[in-house]
């Protein structure tokens, strides 16, 4: 009889304790590989609110959050600009993450509604964006 309320009180406290399953298994602050042909290309990151939190040159590495608040995602927009070429915009939207789903088999209710969407581990974003832009035509060029 001892035995299994040991047993049971250590299932309930590995519950209890994995309750926020994308939150220990995934990172709301994920490395987003940024990388462009011809190789050494400037970007910028903006977010949603428009405000631009990282400015670079290919090939990086951004850490980008995947929440900006209860249940929200944080969407950001990279823009590639080089000399020559036109520039290049691509959205990164995240994702559920499958991990949140973790939270259901465990029974997980407090990492399901309260943990992962206050953290944004909730979400996933892109492992990487690459821009592959095609070169303006001369004409072209010389308007820019």
């Amino acid at each position: 009889m001892q035995v299994s309320k040991v047993i049971g009180g250590a299932v309930l406290a590995g519950l209890v304790a994995l309750s926020g399953c994308a939150s220990i298994v995934s990172d709301s602050k994920p490395k987003v590989g940024v990388y462009a042909v011809p190789r050494v290309t400037s970007f910028t990151v903006t977010n949603s609110a428009g405000r631009v939190v990282h400015k670079g040159q290919t090939p990086n590495q951004v850490i980008l959050e995947t929440g900006r608040g209860y249940f929200k995602r944080e969407t950001y927009t990279v823009t590639f600009h080089r000399d020559g070429f036109p520039d290049d915009v691509h959205v990164l939207r995240p994702t559920v993450s499958g991990w949140y789903w973790g939270n259901i088999l465990i029974g997980g209710l407090i990492g399901m509604l309260i943990v992962d969407p206050l953290t944004g581990a909730m979400y996933t974003l892109p492992d990487d964006v690459t821009s592959n832009p095609i070169p303006l035509a001369p004409a072209q060029a010389s308007v820019n």
